[in-house]
């Protein structure tokens, strides 16, 4: 008979130093958040962490926040396509599906959520390495 069980390394919570990480944007499409509210969820492949820690999503939310939060949100979301090396203009339109490829550096750190510690992406940089596929 098969029994699942957890292994030591399930039970861990050894949270990945807070720092600067080599990432790849693996995912990137808008969504509904919990409240409804529109939001972008960006997937990326971290380098140089734990295997639970590999792949970390980080989320936008583009509505229903207040205004000082959104503007936050949006100078983050610019802060991330420019690490993803693109030249960003006025009106030009957020296409998601752009940062799919890209390299960049992502800063890591700590928070808590429900009690419990978690990894969070605190910022975004270019690295020497950033390139988007097709470049």
């Amino acid at each position: 008979m098969f029994r699942l069980r957890f292994d030591a390394q399930d039970l861990r919570l050894d949270l990945p130093a807070p720092g600067w990480y080599q990432a790849r944007v693996q995912d990137a499409h808008l969504r509904r958040s919990p409240s409804g509210n529109r939001m972008l969820q960006v997937l990326y492949a971290v380098s140089g962490v734990g295997a639970a820690y590999a792949r970390l999503a980080e989320y936008f939310v583009l509505e229903g926040s207040t205004a000082a939060g959104l503007n936050r949100t949006r100078r983050r979301l610019a802060e991330l396509f420019r690490a993803a090396n693109f030249e960003l203009r006025p009106d030009d339109d957020i296409s998601p599906s752009e940062l799919v490829g890209s390299a960049l550096d992502v800063q890591l750190g700590h928070d808590q959520w429900n009690g419990q510690p978690r990894v969070v992406v605190l910022s975004h940089r270019r690295t020497e390495q950033g390139v988007r596929v097709g470049s």
